[in-house]
């Protein structure tokens, strides 16, 4: 059985830092990707990263304050997000995309798999 469990959200202040994770369980090999959702908005892309870590995607909104990673060897994966800043508050999801492990997509369709979501709220 396929599963994503998400932790580390929280309530933060502006200016903090968080670290994400989301542990795989009952996957072979898998692209993972993050992906957020603020109340009233659609679900958007943030990060993406193929299996063995050679190819990484970022939306442009979070170039130089957010980081994906991931251990293979404890089917984690993570992100870390620097400098948060109010707008940053939302439901983060982790997901996992089995068929194209080498190049991590950025659309929520190309997902087949999701964590049950992780709340951030930053505080101004």
């Amino acid at each position: 059985q396929v599963q994503l469990v998400q932790s580390g959200g929280r309530v933060v202040q502006a200016g903090s830092s968080l670290k994400l994770s989301c542990k795989a369980s009952g996957f072979s090999s898998y692209a993972m990707g993050w992906f957020r959702q603020a109340p009233g908005k659609e679900r958007e892309f943030v990060a993406s990263i193929s299996w063995d870590s050679s190819s990484t995607y970022y939306a442009d909104s979070v170039k130089g304050r957010f980081t994906i990673s991931r251990d293979n060897a404890s089917n984690t994966g993570y992100l870390q997000i620097n400098n948060l800043k109010p707008e940053d508050t939302a439901v983060y999801y982790c997901a996992a995309d089995e068929t194209r492990t080498s190049i991590p997509g950025t659309r929520t369709y190309e997902y087949d798999y999701w964590g049950q979501g992780t709340q951030v709220t930053v505080s101004s």
